[in-house]
């Protein structure tokens, strides 16, 4: 029982409070009993210390593109395994879809990737229950969704299943969770919720639609960086345009492997055309989402003005009402094929425009070694449309930046893919930009004088033109920082040479190194790099380690499972 002038806070505190932070508060003290109920002999972390559950099992599927969402299903799995709760563990991408209407009890973890899709592992769930002609009556559900704020239609996946769930009968157990990329707690305080609900613990009544989180104090810090160095790597001859860009900013935290977020601004010759197009001056204002803003400031640095979705496309047609192709456009070139009437049409596009979404860049520099900055390798992304030469839009802007230049980022953590313990082996295969936190994971050890082994594979076009770092590199091998460098240009010979051809040529070295404890990351383009790369790692491990092909599979599982094979691939 409360002493009196406790009690007459907290009854204060209840009669002042909505009905969604009524529902924060029991989730958050439920939390605090799990920690005091852990220390108790036999307690399970995560879970209420004392749980009777009702439910003998349950479904936990999860869609991953990183392996956050792998990561957390897995944690949950056997945190219900230990109280008595029987778990069925699957990825979405094996999950049988003809199981779904049999389900009673369906847990799913799931992340946002891009613009607002499914990982492609859960891509053939999503699209099974956004069709039509089934109904799930018996189930039971609770969806945890793991995204970014830092993108506009943060969670979008996840919020998109958890509806469709209900929509097609289901019940929510537990309401949606939408979760950040510092996401443990919020995970955590979930499933204390779902076990909570099975348990019998909470009311029999459905749950709202979506918990209320409360803004966390933290949030990303912004640093304003100071372009100092802005050069091309790619030599006279490349068919690329490489950049390597060096950043000073005050108070600067990071670690090898983060990545840091940039919200590019759009090209200031497009944004003239448009207004010039649309007869809208410079000095033109906009009351916008609750601020008044220059029309020309929303379209230079807040608005998405190319390759515009085809849901904002759509929209578009209703505006000017005319009918417009499913098709992915830039803005300028929407309004010449398909005008807006006047001023007042203009401003209804404007709203609705997306913001600018972040892009990320993999850091190529180490605190240790470069104190005080941080460096990124940028590609410029060139291609053609309709006989016209186009650029990406963050990848233009950051190689258009001029030495002095001061503009915002964020440090984005990857706390999946990270450095071991200095004593402990690296393989590094990063072609292409991908060596770009490698450049940060050697200059790291070498900084700091780790003593375990490194070796790397590189790869891109040519020697002469493409060799990204090619001094520091070499320098790292005189030193005995990198033990071993692979390296493979395709075009430097009729036949292309890739780094998974080097990796076979080393295949038993590589394989003694695997056996012997070494940790395996792989960064640059998911495909068909990565897919080659693994593929290439199956094959050294069955023929060197002499094993048949699902204990080659095994052996890899085992490595991702011990953190000893990573992965950041885009």
């Amino acid at each position: 029982m409360l002493a009196e002038p406790k009690l007459k806070t907290l009854l204060d505190l209840i009669s002042h409070s909505t009905k969604e932070e009524l529902i924060w508060m029991n989730g958050y003290i439920s939390g605090l009993l799990t920690q005091v109920g852990a220390k108790q002999e036999g307690a399970v972390p995560g879970v209420p210390a004392v749980v009777k559950p009702s439910v003998g099992k349950i479904t936990i599927a999860y869609g991953t593109e990183t392996g956050n969402s792998k990561r957390l299903a897995t944690d949950f799995a056997a945190k219900a395994k230990k109280i008595g709760i029987t778990p069925k563990l699957v990825s979405l991408d094996q999950y049988r879809l003809t199981d779904l209407p049999k389900e009673e009890y369906f847990l799913a973890v799931i992340s946002t990737q891009g613009d607002g899709e499914p990982p492609a592992a859960a891509k053939k769930f999503y699209d099974h229950i956004h069709l039509n002609g089934f109904k799930l009556d018996k189930l039971k559900f609770s969806v945890l969704a793991l995204g970014d704020t830092s993108y506009p239609l943060f969670c979008k996946a996840g919020e998109e299943v958890d509806a469709q769930l209900q929509k097609l009968g289901g019940k929510r157990i537990a309401p949606l969770q939408k979760c950040d990329i510092d996401y443990d707690d919020d995970a955590g305080q979930w499933f204390t919720s779902v076990i909570q609900s099975l348990s019998g613990s909470e009311s029999a009544g459905p749950a709202p639609a979506v918990v209320a989180t409360p803004k966390k104090s933290t949030g990303k810090k912004i640093y304003t960086g100071s372009v100092l160095t802005n050069i091309n790597l790619s030599d006279r001859g490349s068919n690329k345009e490489t950049h390597h860009i060096e950043i000073s900013a005050e108070g600067l935290e990071y670690q090898p492997g983060d990545s840091i977020g940039i919200v590019p601004e759009n090209d200031p010759a497009v944004v003239d055309a448009i207004l010039l197009l649309t007869g809208t001056t410079k000095m033109a204002k906009l009351d916008y989402r609750g601020g008044l803003h220059y029309i020309t400031d929303l379209l230079q640095k807040k608005l998405g003005i190319f390759h515009l979705p085809e849901r904002v496309v759509k929209q578009y047609s209703a505006i000017v009402q005319q009918e417009i192709p499913a098709t992915r456009i830039d803005l300028l070139d929407l309004l010449k094929i398909y005008p807006v009437n006047d001023s007042t049409q203009f401003e209804d596009v404007l709203e609705i425009l997306e913001p600018i979404t972040p892009r990320l860049y993999s850091i190529a520099s180490s605190p240790e070694a470069h104190g005080g900055e941080v460096h990124i390798t940028v590609a410029r992304d060139r291609f053609c449309v309709n006989d016209e030469i186009k650029y990406g839009l963050c990848s233009d802007f950051l190689a258009r930046l001029p030495e002095n230049t001061e503009f915002e980022f964020y440090i984005h953590k990857n706390n999946q893919f990270r450095l071991p313990a200095p004593d402990k082996d690296i393989i590094l295969i990063g072609p292409g930009t991908g060596i770009a936190p490698f450049r940060a994971f050697l200059a790291e050890r070498d900084a700091t004088g780790a003593a375990g082994r490194n070796w790397l594979f590189f790869g891109d076009q040519h020697f002469a033109s493409d060799f990204l770092y090619q001094t520091e590199m070499q320098n790292w091998v005189e030193t005995g920082v990198l033990t071993r460098m692979n390296v493979a240009f395709s075009r430097d010979q009729a036949k292309k040479i890739y780094v998974q051809h080097k990796m076979q040529q080393h295949g038993t070295e590589l394989y003694h190194w695997l056996e012997s404890g070494a940790h395996v990351y792989v960064c640059g383009a998911k495909e068909p790099m990565s897919v080659d790369v693994e593929d290439t790692l199956l094959q050294i491990i069955e023929i060197s380690g002499k094993k048949s092909k699902e204990a080659a599979v095994q052996f890899l599982d085992q490595l991702k499972e011990e953190g000893r094979y990573l992965k950041d691939v885009y």
